[in-house]
């Protein structure tokens, strides 16, 4: 029998993969396409102290290989998410991370200290969003900035935080370091890169916002470099994301040393990957022999 559960930060996942923050929306969007209590979890989109409307339409442009988007991290706010989305999560046999953003500080905390009374696992704490004017970017690109808000949100939280982490940076191992040196318990990287799209025959931007975040398989050699870098860096487990859409990509992260994966952009063009990312690691491990998923976590050196 082989073994797929993994740790992070002592909340045992049955196996590594999850969904990417954003686009999967809170689970109920992709139920009737996938079975979520084959999950190792759901990660929520964005949740915010109050609703959020979100960027100016256009907010989502094709790139070869990839997207842009500027949604703005539209989202109903704390309250809403708290009555509706909790609840409907519960119903499954998966672990609940919730992804929090905010304009401050004080924006993050609220939330955090508010879901420290509900029964979800981890917070995702999301200061990296490239199309979102205030707060997040600047947490996210500036190492102490970064460290003081980890800390600070460590203060509320009742449940283990992972920190985001911005690719848009100089060096991401100095970021993960300020994020560890704060008390983060698990870093996710890479969100999304900033990018750019032009329409010629408008003569115009393609997103309303000018840029937006890229995502999708072109970024994939970047994260997997990053996802390698950090665990080199680190003590903390690492979630490996950008550009997953087969269980081979998913591999890819855990041997550069990520504990868990999340299947983002795929999910758009692929309902059903996150299901068929889980079988196609079970299948793999039993081709090559290996026990215990443990064996390929950071498996190059």
């Amino acid at each position: 029998m082989i073994k797929t559960a993994v740790t992070l930060a002592g909340v045992e996942l049955k196996n590594p993969v999850m969904t990417a923050s954003g686009t999967f929306g809170s689970g109920a969007e992709y139920s009737e396409f996938v079975d979520l209590n084959k999950l190792g979890a759901v990660v929520t989109k964005g949740v915010a102290n109050v609703p959020w409307p979100g960027n100016p339409t256009p907010r989502i442009a094709e790139t070869p290989s990839g997207m842009l988007n500027a949604i703005g991290l539209q989202n109903p706010g704390i309250d809403v998410f708290c009555e509706r989305d909790i609840p409907f999560l519960k119903k499954y046999n998966t672990r609940i991370i919730v992804n929090v953003c905010g304009k401050t500080t004080e924006d993050y905390c609220e939330v955090v200290e508010r879901l420290g009374n509900e029964s979800v696992d981890l917070l995702e704490i999301n200061v990296s969003c490239p199309n979102v004017k205030e707060g997040g970017i600047a947490f996210g690109q500036d190492p102490k900035a970064l460290e003081a808000i980890t800390k600070e949100v460590k203060k509320y939280a009742k449940q283990p935080v992972i920190m985001k982490l911005s690719p848009n940076v100089t060096d991401i191992t100095e970021m993960a370091k300020a994020a560890e040196a704060g008390g983060a318990d698990v870093l996710s990287l890479i969100n999304t890169l900033t990018g750019m799209k032009i329409d010629i025959n408008r003569r115009t931007f393609a997103l309303a916002n000018k840029t937006g975040g890229m995502s999708g398989p072109a970024v994939k050699p970047v994260a997997v470099r990053m996802v390698y870098q950090v665990a080199q860096a680190v003590k903390v487990p690492i979630i490996g994301m950008g550009g997953i859409a087969t269980a081979e990509d998913a591999l890819e992260f855990l041997m550069a040393g990520a504990t868990a994966v999340s299947v983002g952009t795929a999910n758009f063009f692929n309902p059903y990957a996150t299901e068929e990312v889980v079988a196609g690691i079970e299948d793999f491990m039993q081709r090559q022999k290996v026990e215990d998923i443990s064996e390929l976590i950071g498996a190059v050196k």
